[in-house]
């Protein structure tokens, strides 16, 4: 790569050269996204992207603007920072300038300069807002409606207020142990579900910040809240004891609302024992299992002004859960999609099955009209009985109900007579299937019953097409499983557990990244990480926890996350920060690891987990994961500039490396162990296997999936090495074959047989572990996008600013097209077939760079030589591979195999 750069830039130059540059930085975003408020970040970083049709546009230097006014921003002049020219090819840019005052709204813009000297326009002004900046900026208490964390309605709290002068701007913080709904002079404050995003309580609790400018007006004005128990005062009974966390107690919050007023004062209206409180209609609600709601019990006009609210008593002031209460800053939970009722089957007039024609995580809305009294129960499961009704066997198997009081992913509704509308405020289930069973006759259609498609609402980044249905189907239950388990952090189930299991996420972190941009549900979930870990370094199994997972099923297949999940930010981002933040922990978590097992060999962890039929030995797959952890440690001590630690720790993974290759590879033969396709994937997958061994290891594996009829034989682990080894080893039209597979063991297989997501367990009639919308398998989503796409991120230049290209035109698919919004902006690798010839359909954003590596006899780019394309330079061409290096631009290959 070296050796080329200076003919690289020299065609960069001489591309620039001749352009008129008429465009300037757009997509600008802080702390990824797009003009946030209510951070609390001191130094947030800025990014943007070069949208150029021309090819060979490259940064070479940037100038950011910041300040408190948008016309001196605009006009160039900022009085927070004017970073002047900087020379760099890459981004995030970290604020550099004065301290940023709380509360505070702080406009941007940027111009980049190119290789010709020219500068672009300057972008449109961007903003980022301040929030509380520092805890001591609180003004309100922190209060609730009583201490007995066994009361079972949710409390109503009001304050009405007035507003005398004309309003500049209104800002809401808010922060709640537990849920909340917010309420202003009637209508609910913002389209967030489930806000604040769970944590740790007692060690971090989160706020969020809201504009309410348009919400408020001048005279008379009433704001309301509602408190959900979600995980803080869990009142389920289950396997993981959430009911006995060490920081249960009854919700409380604490807001303050500043109010901008156009003659320049301020006022703050902050929680005290002023505001009033009363029981809410919802008579139960819980995250795990469901909501209850008596219709009969509305106070209609409640967070309204005039509101008569005399005979609810005043609130209790209360300790805060922590003293650390930062700034939410995520894409929120929304309910992203409305489904409507696909069918309704009738079996009388008390009974009705509603079937919303694919699975997913969310709730479901009930518009009813029906006899005062009436209780409905509406009963979520992803299955049917033979008989048609509802089964939740598969489910409902680590709830550990008291009584019968609670039923698992069923909302109870008692009508009130009138037209009641009814969806959960603080609840969410997996579901395809709805039960509605009711005491009294209903009549009830399709029109009755919504569905709504809740998850981190996180923008879409990637997609892929194929001439294969069934892989295109493949894709879309994936991410549907990716995003049904995405709820401010990775879980592994909607319904069952709601878990964030380590093992889940690390395996599929390149899934969510290819397909969504996460990262700031990451950065939040790698903050959880940091608050469980212990002072010995051991990190729980599922995260956040209230105690569980400290003794079972952690270790290094799980918890790898500490390193693995930064590891794979640092690559899809090129940002530095949550390597940065992380990096104590890491360490901390090696050491420990080294600590208790000093030969270099650990069976501490999980192992497969659910293999098909054959489970690599524990010993073998934790080991290996010590080895990426050490690695991964080693590589971000170089980056940070810790030398002394890289030597250490890259010492440490040579160490490792030998230890599992002296008891598990067999030199002569060219096999791992028993030769089992965990086995023989895993040195291939994570580089362990000896480089003149990796020949005949990779000739093994395949040898071993052809003797298992070309089927997967792994668990877990497996599935994240099993294809990857293939295809990046020689054998990519045996790896597609494989993953292609209609037939069982396969995901194929799920899907010909009617799956929408992705399954927890391989046989469709195992008998445990079988929910049905797992993530856990969904490693093959990534693969697409790496072997038959061909995009990789490069570690020397990470965050795509030079891709990584090598498709793989495989025999079985006529074609397939990859697309990845970059932080530099969109690649696309797309090919198809033409009789003996591939046309492969390249784009490379601005400002970024590609190595292309093709299996190529002959090669020519539309039409033309290689060499007559001045943004193309030839590094290698012999009979079996070319590789290329190309500036940002669109191309169109000829290729011949």
């Amino acid at each position: 790569m070296k050796t080329i750069l200076p003919v690289l830039m020299a065609v960069l130059l001489l591309s620039c050269s001749r352009q008129s540059v008429e465009f300037a930085p757009e997509n600008l975003k802080s702390e990824y996204l797009v003009n946030p408020i209510g951070i609390d970040t001191k130094n947030p970083r800025f990014t943007w992207q070069l949208l150029a049709e021309e090819s060979g546009i490259q940064q070479r230097a940037y100038q950011v603007i910041v300040g408190t006014d948008s016309s001196n921003v605009a006009a160039g002049n900022g009085d927070a920072w004017n970073s002047g020219s900087i020379q760099s090819e890459t981004i995030p840019v970290k604020y550099e300038g004065t301290g940023l005052q709380p509360f505070t709204k702080y406009f941007w813009q940027v111009k980049v300069q190119l290789q010709n000297g020219s500068w672009t326009a300057n972008s449109k002004v961007a903003s980022f807002e301040t929030g509380m900046m520092d805890p001591a900026n609180w003004k309100g208490d922190w209060i609730s409606d009583s201490y007995d964390f066994n009361i079972k309605p949710a409390p109503y709290f009001r304050k009405g207020f007035t507003v005398g002068n004309k309003i500049k701007s209104a800002r809401a913080y808010i922060a709640a142990a537990g849920l909340y709904e917010l309420y202003l002079n009637g209508e609910k404050v913002g389209n967030h579900r489930l806000d604040p995003m769970y944590t740790r309580f007692d060690r971090r609790v989160l706020y969020v910040t809201y504009d309410v400018t348009k919400n408020l007006s001048e005279g008379e004005n009433a704001v309301g809240v509602i408190l959900g128990n979600g995980w803080y005062n869990h009142q389920s009974t289950a396997v993981w004891y959430f009911d006995k966390a060490p920081w249960r107690a009854r919700p409380k919050f604490c807001m303050d609302l500043r109010i901008q007023y156009e003659d320049g004062t301020e006022e703050t209206l902050s929680t005290d024992q002023g505001w009033k409180t009363s029981l809410s209609p919802v008579i139960f609600n819980s995250i795990y299992t469901a909501e209850h709601y008596d219709a009969r019990l509305e106070q209609e006009g409640w967070n309204q002004a005039g509101f008569d609210d005399s005979k609810w008593r005043g609130s209790m002031k209360t300790n805060a859960p922590s003293n650390n209460i930062t700034a939410q800053v995520l894409h929120p939970i929304r309910n992203v999609t409305e489904i409507p009722a696909k069918t309704v089957t009738k079996f009388s007039d008390r009974n009705y099955v509603v079937d919303f024609g694919r699975n997913m995580a969310g709730v479901t809305k009930l518009e009813l009209k029906g006899a005062e009294g009436t209780t409905v129960r509406l009963k979520h499961g992803e299955r049917l009985y033979d008989n048609e009704h509802v089964d939740m066997s598969n489910i409902d198997v680590h709830y550990r109900p008291t009584d019968d009081s609670d039923p698992f992913q069923t909302d109870i509704v008692v009508l009130s007579g009138n037209d009641d509308v009814f969806m959960p405020k603080f609840n969410y289930k997996g579901f395809q299937f709805v039960e509605v069973t009711s005491d009294k006759p209903i009549e009830l259609t399709e029109k009755n019953l919504t569905a709504y498609f809740m998850h981190s609402d996180v923008p879409a980044v990637g997609t892929i097409h194929s001439s294969n249905e069934t892989l295109n189907k493949t894709w879309k239950a994936a991410n549907a499983s990716y995003l049904s388990n995405l709820f401010g952090y990775p879980t592994d189930c909607p319904q069952r557990e709601k878990n964030g299991w380590t093992g889940d996420a690390q395996i599929n972190i390149e899934t969510g990244l290819y397909n969504y941009d996460a990262i700031t549900i990451y950065e939040k979930w790698m903050a959880d990480h940091r608050d469980e870990q212990q002072p010995n370094g051991v990190l729980p199994a599922i995260i956040p926890t209230d105690g569980w997972g400290y003794t079972w099923a952690n270790g290094p297949d799980w918890t790898s996350t500490i390193a693995i999940i930064p590891w794979n930010i640092y690559l899809f981002y090129g940002d530095t920060k949550v390597l940065e933040d992380c990096y104590e922990n890491i360490r901390l978590y090696v050491d420990h690891i080294s600590d208790l097992y000093p030969s270099g060999i650990t069976d501490w962890g999980l192992g497969d987990w659910v293999p098909v039929k054959s489970k690599a030995p524990k010993e073998f797959t934790s080991t290996a994961y010590y080895f990426v952890d050490a690695t991964i440690l080693a590589k971000t001590a170089e980056i940070l500039g810790k030398q002394a630690d890289a030597e250490k720790y890259y010492s440490l993974a040579e160490k490792i490396k030998t230890a599992l290759n002296n008891k598990y590879l067999d030199r002569e033969t060219g096999i791992y162990g028993s030769g089992l396709q965990t086995e023989l994937s895993f040195p291939l997958q994570w580089n362990f296997v000896p480089e003149d061994m990796r020949e005949k290891v990779a000739a093994n594996l395949a040898k071993r999936v052809e003797a298992d009829n070309k089927h997967i034989d792994v668990g877990l682990l497996g599935t994240k090495a099993i294809l990857n080894a293939l295809s990046e080893n020689g054998y990519p039209d045996l790896a597609y074959e494989v993953a292609a597979q209609e037939t069982f063991p396969s995901w194929g297989w799920w899907i010909v047989n009617g799956a929408t997501t992705f399954y927890e367990n391989w046989p469709l009639d195992a008998q445990r572990d079988v929910s049905m919308n797992h993530i856990m398998f969904g490693e093959i989503d990534a693969w697409y996008y790496k072997a038959l796409g061909g995009i990789f991120p490069d570690e020397e230049k990470p965050g795509f600013k030079n891709v990584i290209l090598k498709p793989n035109f495989v025999a079985g698919l006529d074609h397939f097209e990859a697309k990845h919004e970059s932080p530099y902006g969109e690649i696309v690798s797309a090919w198809k077939k033409a009789g003996e010839e591939v046309e492969y359909k390249v784009q490379i954003p601005a400002n970024s760079t590609a190595t292309l590596i093709l299996s190529a006899s002959a090669i020519t780019e539309s039409g033309k030589d290689l060499s007559v394309n001045e943004n193309i330079v030839v590094v290698q061409k012999d009979d079996k591979q070319v590789k290329l290096q190309l500036v940002s631009g669109t191309y169109l290959f000829e290729i011949k195999q």
